[in-house]
């Protein structure tokens, strides 16, 4: 297998959910940074191909894949058009980067939470992501990284995030235990756990809400409530080849976020 950290070419960064908010930053950071690009969307062709057309004017290349994150069963079938992609596009057979990104968020209190809702919670964020990372490895190359995304309620408790919080604390778990399983693979596995961010995750509640907004901002260390490119920032920071002995680590993105 190709070994990231000898050898020349340009890393390849696989982001699920790179066709907006912080996948998108992200995936634009790491453009910047000089990595190609493979994205997935879940609905939205057109704002992934608007993501692509930004990569390729940063002079990188990307693709953009159809992915629902939710749904296990259509792995194989991914990973075949990630092997068709990779092929066609870079004529290589692996890539080097993980961002298991993709996400979706309910809010319901404790008591209200429906068994439909924690199904859809767990199969996106906690089943989806140990499955497609596990569907994925072959097309991983030694010595790259997986890159998971948590969140800052698994630290701290707010009400109506129990069951989106148990997803969170349980990727948490799997990236030290990825770390262990695939370090003889020399792949650095971390944990990002960005605080409250103005995007439209959640119906944009945050972003849109000023009384909530202002609430956040008040228990916030830094007084704002974060941007996307606060968290697409850390992500290719994290990323950077210098940072690949680190691994098995939480790094909460926050700016201090009830501290």
């Amino acid at each position: 297998m190709t070994d990231t950290a000898t050898t020349s070419t340009p890393r390849i960064a696989l982001i699920t959910g790179g066709s907006r908010g912080l996948g998108k930053s992200a995936a634009l950071h790491l453009a910047r940074d000089g990595v190609d690009l493979l994205i997935t969307y879940r609905n939205r062709a057109d704002e992934a191909e608007a993501v692509v057309r930004e990569v390729q004017a940063l002079g990188r290349r990307a693709v953009a894949l159809p992915l629902d994150v939710s749904r296990a069963d259509t792995f194989a079938g991914f990973a075949a058009a990630v092997r068709e992609g990779l092929a066609a596009t870079w004529g290589r057979t692996q890539f080097d980067i993980l961002l298991n990104n993709a996400g979706m968020g309910i809010h319901a209190s404790f008591e209200a939470t429906t068994e439909t809702q924690f199904d859809e919670l767990m199969a996106t964020h906690l089943r989806g992501p140990f499955f497609l990372t596990q569907a994925l490895l072959p097309l991983l190359a030694d010595g790259g990284n997986v890159l998971n995304v948590s969140s800052g309620l698994a630290r701290f408790s707010l009400p109506g995030y129990a069951a989106y919080a148990t997803m969170k604390g349980g990727i948490e778990v799997l990236t030290r235990y990825l770390a262990k399983e695939l370090g003889p693979r020399r792949i650095a596995v971390n944990v990002i756990a960005p605080g409250a961010i103005e995007t439209d995750f959640g119906g944009g509640v945050v972003r849109d809400n000023a009384q909530m907004n202002a609430a956040i901002a008040a228990q916030t260390a830094q007084g704002r409530v974060g941007l996307p490119d606060d968290i697409g920032g850390a992500v290719a920071a994290l990323l950077r080849p210098g940072n690949h002995w680190m691994t098995a680590q939480r790094v909460e993105v926050s700016g201090g976020m009830f501290i």
